[in-house]
């Protein structure tokens, strides 16, 4: 088959590897009908996951038809269309039975793309996948299921849940790539007061408020802040998201976020960021960070299939598995491409 196979940072090609076989009971292999490019693995790419060796194919989140199931498997069978999950859940572990699957003991958590080969191929592997797999109800499409496998539950669990969002609160979001817009989507289930999104390109905010901000703000050119104290009599957002994975956002949400208030990181960092204790220690901050784990999918699956979520026009951009390097040169350009998420389907012919 082919994939999209990493050969180290900087370096990825489309190219010949074996065909994904059966290892344990639990597997299937599934048929890839559509698949995307996630910023994660924009950072594999620059080496900021040393844990991803050469040889890696790369993606993790995908839509496609089953074709063979280990002899343990019974919740999918061959010629089911299912979401492939970005995180792989062994079901029995501490965590998995604590819903905290990306921290998986058993051999799962975030692997596929990651540890063990991925999405971006033909075929894939998929172990435990009663536990990491979802059959696609009747009438969604594959480009508004694809977007449940990542950004959409990473977004709700830890963005809006982490973040404890509330009817009325004014929520400040940063960063309005994918993750960044999908907080907004999700966080509009919870009534918030206010939406605010920063960033510095003016497509994204556009984009955002078009996906439900009430504000956006391009602080190269205006202060945040100042625009969050009007909202709130001086006292800062209700929560903060950091929805980028560079140290400058990460300070920016503390500093917006009120006394008593939550910050919640959902970007991926390739760095450290400062944590000013000595300026925040007094103000009743909660931090959190997280890997999301995926046990909000089933949730977002039935909001998307009763039409109270809408994920399609995330999707700018579309291409054929065979220009995978043309795919990864526009998501990867975003200020000159537009792109939000892209979408790659069985090459023609």
């Amino acid at each position: 088959m082919k994939a999209l196979v990493y050969h180290g940072p900087g370096r990825r090609a489309w190219e010949d590897v074996p065909d994904p076989v059966i290892i344990d009971p639990t597997d299937a292999i599934v048929r890839v009908d559509a698949v995307t490019i996630c910023g994660t693995d924009l950072h594999i790419l620059k080496g900021d996951v040393p844990e991803v060796t050469p040889g890696r194919v790369l993606g993790h989140e995908a839509v496609g038809t089953v074709i063979a199931v280990g002899s343990a498997v019974r919740s999918v069978k061959e010629e089911d269309r299912v979401l492939v999950s970005c995180i792989t859940a062994c079901g029995t572990c501490r965590y998995c039975r604590d819903a905290q699957s990306g921290q998986c003991l058993g051999g799962g958590g975030w692997i596929l793309g990651h540890l063990i080969d991925g999405t971006q191929a033909e075929f894939v592997r998929v172990p435990f996948a009663d536990n990491s797999t979802h059959r696609v109800p009747d009438g969604v499409a594959d480009e508004q299921m694809v977007l449940l496998a990542d950004i959409l539950p990473t977004s709700y669990e830890v963005g809006v849940l982490n973040g404890k969002v509330r009817p009325a609160d004014v929520v400040a979001i940063i960063g309005a790539g994918p993750i960044g817009l999908a907080a907004v989507l999700t966080s509009r289930l919870y009534s918030p007061g206010h939406i605010v999104v920063v960033d510095v390109a003016d497509a994204r905010l556009d984009a955002a408020l078009k996906f439900g901000a009430d504000t956006v703000i391009n602080s190269a050119r205006q202060d945040p802040r100042e625009v969050i104290d009007e909202l709130t009599d001086g006292l800062g957002a209700d929560v903060a998201m950091e929805a980028v994975g560079i140290s400058e956002t990460f300070e920016q949400a503390v500093r917006l976020a009120r006394p008593g208030g939550h910050v919640a990181n959902i970007g991926v960092h390739g760095g450290p960021a400062t944590l000013h204790l000595e300026q925040i220690w007094g103000k009743n901050l909660t931090i959190t960070t997280g890997l999301v784990d995926a046990y909000s999918t089933p949730t977002l699956i039935n909001l998307v299939a009763s039409r109270h979520l809408d994920t399609s026009a995330m999707i700018t951009h579309r291409f054929s598995m065979d220009e995978f390097e043309d795919a990864y040169r526009v998501f990867s350009s975003p200020g000159d491409t537009g792109a939000l998420k892209v979408l790659l389907t069985p090459s023609r012919g």
